[in-house]
């Protein structure tokens, strides 16, 4: 495995941002994946682990170390087990499940990226994220320098978030999933806008395919399923997370909303535990003055999804954190609430 120099990290990401890598090795075993961290470590080089590149916003200036792209192979479908390799692509994982007749994950068809990513960021989607199906994740533990299952409860999940963001202690190999066999039925459908699609009611259960078939078209509707011909899938997906807030702080936005834009309207809100109210990142942004297709640049907000800032071709990182500050400012001066990126930056601040 020969590293690249100075390679470009841009054609390595969804955005199509970011400089290059002072060294860019590519492992498609668990092996080599191990080798190339360990020199890293004992060298004291910085070091990027890079999947499908889906949740990343790297600089400019690129990373000032190795970057290590995860290209291992291997999925096994075993009862209603799916043991999968960190660098298989994501929807690949999906459709070999829905193919077995397998439920659990026909709801995260089409998101772009790895498997071995998908536990980092806890990823979710129409009502389903893969914190309610991994059993446990293999990784290699940087600090104690040897392998390591956790299970699922060790991952510390919570909305978008486990011990694997924004911490590179662990290195994930392979993540194994335990979904359900329900004669080839979905699990219930939660998300409103999905149940309307498939023309059942909130709680009922369609055949595994049709609700990934469901996902898709509404994914592709929104730009969310990748297409090189398309600016609108040039994005990381949602760039903003629904902001989790207390009772009090969700009753000031009811206020700064009714002050804004009306007494009669009201900000969306769902159930996030005993003490915390979730409300629409979409919603905010939208209200506060940013529609569909926002910008002049060459980064703007996606003409089909509030949520995903874009790059029109050619634009620079900096160009796209410009965007989200605007965003993210105008909403807080708006409705007094914070928006959080959901990407990880890379040798980039927001």
């Amino acid at each position: 495995m020969q590293p690249e120099t100075d390679a470009p990290l841009a054609s390595l990401t969804t955005l199509r941002l970011g400089g290059p890598a002072r060294r860019l090795h590519t492992a498609t075993t668990t092996d080599a994946v191990l080798a190339t961290v360990r020199a890293a470590d004992e060298q004291g080089i910085p070091l990027l682990v890079l999947g499908g590149g889906s949740n990343l916003v790297v600089g400019d200036d690129g990373f000032p170390g190795d970057v290590l792209r995860i290209a291992t192979t291997g999925l096994r479908v075993d009862g209603t087990d799916v043991s999968v390799e960190a660098g298989v692509p994501w929807d690949d994982v999906v459709t070999a499940a829905v193919a077995a007749g397998l439920s659990g994950i026909e709801c995260l068809a089409g998101i772009p990226g790895s498997a071995g990513a998908t536990p980092v960021q806890n990823v979710g989607a129409y009502g389903q994220e893969v914190a309610e199906t991994i059993a446990s994740v293999e990784v290699y533990d940087r600090t104690e320098r040897a392998p390591r299952t956790l299970t699922a409860a060790e991952c510390g999940f919570t909305y978008r978030h486990s011990v694997f963001k924004g911490d590179d202690r662990y290195v994930v190999l392979r993540v194994r999933f335990r979904l359900r066999d329900d004669a080839g039925r979905s699990a219930p459908i939660r998300y409103a806008e999905l149940a309307r699609t498939l023309g059942v009611e909130p709680g009922e259960r369609v055949p595994v395919e049709a609700a990934r078939a469901a996902v898709l078209g509404l994914r592709r509707g929104k730009g969310m399923v990748l297409d090189p011909a398309d600016h609108d899938t040039w994005s990381a997906g949602s760039f903003f997370t629904n902001p989790i807030l207390t009772h009090d702080a969700f009753a000031d936005l009811t206020a700064r909303a009714a002050r804004h834009l009306g007494p009669d309207v009201t900000p969306p809100r769902y159930p996030s535990g005993a003490d915390h109210v979730k409300t629409s990142a979409a919603w905010l942004i939208e209200r506060a003055g940013f529609p569909k297709g926002y910008g002049q640049g060459r980064a703007r907000i996606s003409t089909k999804h509030t949520l995903a800032l874009t790059n029109r071709g050619r634009a620079s990182t900096e160009d796209l954190l410009s965007l989200a500050r605007e965003v993210r400012d105008g909403v807080h001066a708006t409705f007094g609430v914070t928006l959080i990126n959901e990407p990880v930056l890379i040798n980039a601040k927001l």
